[in-house]
């Protein structure tokens, strides 16, 4: 009976002995998980990365809120120090002036297409941002009757950027849903967030031409009521030409 128990496990030793792992696939589930763990290294590295940003971005944004009120309050006093004086306080000219086409160019003369060509301003509503200098402004003149223009304020500048904001990436037209499009394509010039973007473009700073640029020109809507009349300038009581501050009455209508 002892003979035949031995024969048995002897049989049955073989069939429960491990079985060697192929040395291919000990490699394959080593290089698997050090990917695995240089994944969520990367992972946890973004999202301190995130965190920083987000903080950095915060910061920056109440910087710029304190620049805006103090330029505010800077204006109200030289106005009532002017006026305790019997004195008028002669405002800075502006720099920034929005542009926007209000008719077609069918039949016009040579001259007015190219300057509507070089504002990009190539469909009916279509509007950008301009930094006005003597250039800029002839061009204005050449091409006046067929576009409206004023001085937008920062609430015009920062609703037309946040509401119809898109940007121009590898030629193609991208919105502006996260701040990272921003970043990638303007991060040398230190604008990495929508408010950078408002910022630089409404102060007109160094980096104004590269910001605007990067903006693909606002297609905006008929304003609700729709235009005066097209072919009368704006103090006659038409549409075209240079509305100064009342631009922004127009653009909340269109925006």
């Amino acid at each position: 009976m002892t003979d035949t128990v031995k024969k048995m496990d002897t049989k049955s030793s073989p069939k429960n002995a491990i079985s060697k792992v192929p040395e291919v696939l000990l490699k394959k589930r080593k290089l698997y998980a050090d990917l695995k763990a240089k994944r969520l290294r990367s992972q946890v590295q973004a999202t301190k990365n995130k965190k920083f940003k987000r903080l950095v971005i915060f910061k920056r944004a109440e910087k710029y809120v304190s620049e805006y009120r103090k330029k505010e309050r800077d204006l109200i006093r030289l106005k009532r120090s002017a006026k305790v004086r019997n004195n008028y306080h002669v405002e800075a000219e502006p720099a920034l002036a929005f542009v926007m086409r209000i008719r077609g160019i069918r039949g016009v003369h040579p001259r007015v297409k190219q300057v509507l060509r070089l504002f990009r301003l190539r469909q009916i509503n279509n509007g950008v941002f301009v930094k006005l200098n003597k250039a800029t402004v002839q061009m204005l003149r050449i091409a006046e009757p067929y576009i409206a223009w004023g001085y937008p304020n920062l609430k015009s500048v920062r609703e037309l950027v946040y509401k119809r904001g898109f940007g121009k990436v590898n030629k193609q037209r991208m919105p502006l849903s996260d701040n990272s499009v921003i970043e990638k394509s303007l991060g040398k010039q230190d604008i990495i967030c929508m408010e950078d973007l408002v910022h630089e473009i409404f102060t007109v700073g160094e980096n104004f031409k590269k910001a605007t640029n990067f903006l693909w020109p606002f297609k905006l809507n008929n304003p609700k009521g729709g235009w005066r009349k097209k072919a009368n300038h704006f103090a006659d009581g038409g549409d075209f030409g240079n509305r100064e501050q009342y631009i922004n009455q127009l653009l909340r209508k269109m925006v």
